[in-house]
């Protein structure tokens, strides 16, 4: 069965990271993407370059140039993610490709942007986050900021940021018949994805450093505990209902002092007093209590435990391919699900 963009066409300038997850996401639904590599590009088994169409070009020739402006003359869509100039360089910019194809999307996907002091130059998703705030917030009251691997700037930020952007593009462009050009920059991206704790602290309710908020491990019923076994478990139980489940299911209702859930000159103290309950108990044991209730819980699972537990195993939140594991397609669509991908 066709996906839900069973129609749509891009042209996809092989790079890493976000570019890719980006091209992945469209062509997880249905687009034909047609990855441009260049002679020689070491084949890799790489997940984030699924189910695409490749094709070898060599960049630095006329001939080369002119295949890909023939590529995109028939697309809907174009993605890349050089620096700054690159494509202009290589006499592939918007300009020249909007007017071969006016009604062409041109996603640039870069890290600080194509324009701003920092334009021009190297960075990775640590750096992107650093600058637009986002790290700062990420880690323990009193200690360094710690990256959440690269799943902020990348693929939160960067390639998720640029699949919506491209298909917004293409229903305007389907719409009004022109195309336009995309700056999709993971230092905005990352900014974007703290909207919410902007709106708590615009309120009063978030204070400027790490550790001590309701959701960045400040608040005792906000984290993660180890337990007996030397693993972990998650609690989130925020709402007053939830939290009184993990009282009754943790056998704390007849302590008064947790009583006090959201006064946060308590939360150290009660915090530990938490630490030690999970302490006294395997993480099976503690997901044999309060799995499965309004608790707000799940084990901490590792990267080979996730594809085993029953919940993920019932909705198929993890498939094989080519003997690789990996994540499934996803948002699952009702009329048009995703087919299963294939390896590059």
């Amino acid at each position: 069965m066709a996906g839900a963009l069973d129609g749509v066409t891009i042209v996809e300038m092989a790079g890493i990271g976000p570019g890719p997850f980006a091209a992945m996401m469209l062509a997880d639904h249905g687009a034909r993407v047609i990855r441009v590599e260049r002679p020689g590009t070491p084949k890799m088994r790489d997940i984030l370059n699924r189910s695409r169409e490749v094709i070898e070009i060599d960049l630095k020739s006329a001939k080369g140039i002119s295949q890909v402006r023939d590529l995109v003359k028939q697309a809907d869509g174009l993605i890349e993610g050089f620096r700054p100039g690159v494509m202009e360089r290589l006499g592939l910019g918007p300009d020249i490709l909007l007017s071969d194809n006016p009604a062409l999307v041109y996603g640039r996907m870069t890290g600080w942007g194509q324009t701003g002091a920092y334009a021009p130059y190297a960075g990775h998703d640590i750096n992107y986050i650093a600058l637009s705030g986002a790290l700062h917030g990420y880690g323990r009251a009193g200690e360094k900021p710690t990256p959440p691997v690269n799943a902020v700037g990348d693929f939160g930020g960067g390639g998720m940021m640029m699949a919506f952007g491209m298909v917004s593009g293409i229903l305007s462009a389907r719409q009004t018949g022109k195309g336009q050009v995309i700056d999709c920059a993971m230092t905005d991206g990352a900014a974007l994805l703290s909207a919410m704790t902007y709106t708590f602290l615009a309120n009063g309710q978030w204070r400027d450093e790490r550790g001590v908020n309701l959701l960045d491990t400040g608040a005792h019923f906000y984290d993660t505990f180890e337990t007996a076994d030397g693993k972990f478990v998650s609690i989130g139980s925020i709402e007053p209902q939830f939290y009184a489940e993990l009282r009754k299911h943790a056998g704390l209702e007849d302590d008064s002092d947790f009583d006090a859930q959201m006064d946060p000159s308590k939360w150290g103290p009660l915090k530990d007093k938490l630490t030690a309950l999970f302490l006294t108990k395997s993480r099976d044991e503690w997901c044999a209590l309060m799995e499965h209730s309004d608790v707000c819980f799940a084990p901490v699972l590792s990267l080979t435990e996730a594809p085993q537990h029953p919940h993920n195993k019932e909705r198929e939140t993890f498939i094989t391919v080519d003997d690789v594991l990996q994540p499934a397609p996803t948002p699952r669509f009702s009329a048009t699900p995703a087919a299963k991908p294939k390896m590059p």
